[in-house]
């Protein structure tokens, strides 16, 4: 498990190999993520959007972006927390992810960025 504060937003992201299967003729390794997301500071904070890059040991990136986690804008008060679970699909069974949320903060009306750290993505039938 990693884990990263910014500005008093705990980040904490485990992984999880799912398997592989065959989509569009071509091998897909499935992983899993869950993270939590902790406010340990002293204003109530909501998370609005995501930013993702998503890397794989062929050199692929993908960025993915959007509204919320997993269709939810969580409101976080002082001491809360909020867990999710959510995966990718690589075309390599080693890669990587990183990125950040885009949060506010109720009581200054600021909008803020709380790092997602760098977690590693991989199958543990390729790990020698």
């Amino acid at each position: 498990m990693v884990h990263q504060v910014t500005s008093g937003i705990k980040i904490s992201v485990e992984t999880t190999f799912e398997g592989t299967f065959y989509k569009n003729y071509k091998v897909q390794y499935a992983f899993g993520y869950r993270v939590t997301i902790e406010n340990q500071s002293k204003d109530s904070v909501q998370l609005n959007t995501r930013y993702w890059k998503i890397y794989d040991a062929l050199n692929n990136t993908e960025v993915v972006e959007g509204e919320g986690v997993i269709g939810k804008k969580p409101v976080l008060k002082p001491g809360e927390s909020h867990t999710y679970n959510s995966g990718c699909l690589l075309t390599s069974p080693f890669g990587a992810m990183h990125g950040y949320y885009q949060m506010v903060n109720f009581s200054t009306t600021q909008k803020f960025k709380v790092m997602i750290p760098c977690f590693k993505l991989s199958a543990p039938f390729a790990i020698n």
